[in-house]
């Protein structure tokens, strides 16, 4: 019985279970220990005249992906991690045993062949098959091929069958892996070196969220997952490290969109002697470098955009976006008019956590969506950034920048504080904040402040999102398509 004329996916597996065991009584092996494999597919479709040519015997293995039995001959396609390749069976040359087990194949199963490559009447490039192997008998059938795995809920719970149903998924982690290691490349060839600091953190700091909690037993004490991992590599800094960088997760308890994961990766940096200027230029050469070496071109198709890359980012203060986008002047407003001008325009604010948090809903209702070409974001107010330094033109406002691209905020950088006394009292004032019941305000850390008091050369410091990068790199308007294993409700 054929799985085409079995009805659920319970019976097929009842089906294949059955035929699992009628195996094992034949004295077959279902799941052998290894395989030796001598060539993947493309390296057979690559080198197919020379193999040929050689007579070649060559093995290959991976995951019937389709079947067809004609009476004394057959053909299947096995998919492995660089492709498919088409293998045909003739009685004559695997010899009745084999061919009979060939016929008991089911779509799934993971099989080995040992054969010499030609090409069909129809030009396929193929292996005539001299003998082949059961690697893997599959349980479950696959979703049906002709319409691929389509539904979300299920691509996602189940990313295993998205992977072998649809190639260019494979292909969006294939280049998120690339994407990764030239930012290393990168930033090792620029002489950072790459570090590694506490996920379990006794306080949580470096960012406005809200932390998840765990208990430590034998210490007897609460934990946090890190938010960020700022205050550590500031330590570093401290400590005499001049570049120092980290690949890292971080954990913020927040909720779920098409831009924020729970769990995300993020890359840190820190420089000595350096400022926020500095690290614009530093950020915009990492953007061009990674682009270049993950798509081999500086231009970014993003949905219906073409963003050149490789030019003169814009830089436009924060302020003055607001202005320019919105037609209020946030500056010359004190916190009553600024909250009147909002109602007037329909701006959804939060009032309850400062003029800081006002500004910052504006600007990302408003502002955002519009900056699709690259875009420095800069010179936000004092209350919008506990962690930068004054800026040195005007003191209410700090040297930070945000990035930002096809409407996406890429990340978040500083001339950060270096200024102990000045960061104990941002410290205190986030400490009043959390008690008026804001649990994105910072800890006040001692440590750290300690660690700034021996002296903290001036830094500019740069944190971003890897998720997001990906997504701009593979054309994704969703952070689920690009995480391998997203965070979802309980089935």
């Amino acid at each position: 019985m054929g799985d085409h004329e079995v009805e659920t996916t319970e019976d097929q597996r009842t089906v294949r279970i059955g035929k699992l065991e009628a195996l094992r009584e034949t004295g077959v092996n279902p799941y052998p220990y290894k395989y030796d494999i001598t060539h993947r597919s493309k390296q057979i479709i690559d080198n197919f005249e020379d193999l040929e040519e050689s007579k070649l015997e060559v093995a290959a293995a991976g995951r019937l992906m389709s079947i067809r039995v004609m009476g004394k001959a057959g053909f299947c396609h096995i998919q492995d991690d660089l492709g498919q390749i088409q293998i045909y069976f003739k009685k004559d040359s695997v010899g009745d045993e084999l061919y009979a087990l060939y016929k008991q194949l089911d779509i799934g199963d993971i099989i080995g062949c040992r054969g010499k490559v030609f090409r069909t009447k129809k030009g396929e490039i193929s292996i005539w098959a001299e003998s082949f192997e059961i690697l893997a008998k599959a349980l479950r059938p696959l979703p049906e091929k002709w319409h691929g795995l389509k539904d979300v809920e299920t691509r996602y719970r189940q990313r295993y069958l998205d992977l072998i149903s649809n190639l260019d998924v494979k292909n969006i982690f294939l280049t998120r892996g690339k994407t990764i290691r030239s930012i290393r490349d990168f930033l090792d060839d620029k002489g950072f070196v790459e570090v590694e600091t506490p996920i379990l953190q006794p306080l949580y700091g470096g960012a406005s969220a809200e932390p998840f909690t765990t208990y430590h037993n034998r210490l007897g004490m609460k934990l946090f997952l890190r938010i960020a991992d700022e205050l550590y590599l500031k330590r570093l800094i401290v400590g005499g490290f001049e570049k120092v960088y980290e690949v890292c997760k971080d954990f913020r308890n927040e909720g779920l969109d098409r831009a924020h994961s729970p769990e995300f990766t993020m890359v840190e940096l820190y420089q000595a002697y350096a400022d926020y200027n500095d690290i614009m230029e530093l950020y915009r050469e990492l953007i061009i470098y990674v682009t270049r070496e993950t798509l081999g071109t500086s231009v970014l198709s993003y949905q219906d955009q073409e963003i050149e890359l490789d030019c003169e980012w814009n830089r436009l203060p924060v302020l003055e976006a607001i202005t320019k986008f919105t037609g209020i002047d946030s500056e010359s407003l004190d916190d009553k008019e600024l909250i009147k001008a909002c109602k007037e325009k329909q701006i959804e604010i939060d009032e309850s956590r400062g003029r800081g948090k006002i500004i910052d809903d504006i600007f990302k209702e408003k502002v955002q969506p519009n900056l699709v070409q690259p875009t420095f974001i800069t010179d936000h107010p004092v209350e919008m950034s506990p962690l930068a330094k004054v800026h040195r033109n005007n003191p209410k406002l700090t040297e930070r920048f945000q990035p930002y691209i096809c409407g996406f905020e890429m990340g978040n950088a500083f001339s950060e504080l270096n200024d102990p006394l000045d960061q104990r009292e941002r410290f205190e004032l986030q400490k009043q904040l959390s008690k008026l019941g804001d649990k994105e305000a910072q800890m006040l850390d001692e440590d750290f402040l300690r660690a700034m008091e021996y002296g903290m050369p001036p830094t500019g410091g740069l944190g971003f999102g890897v998720d997001r990068l990906v997504m701009l790199l593979t054309n994704q308007t969703n952070i689920r398509e690009v995480l391998l294993f997203p965070q979802l409700k309980p089935e």
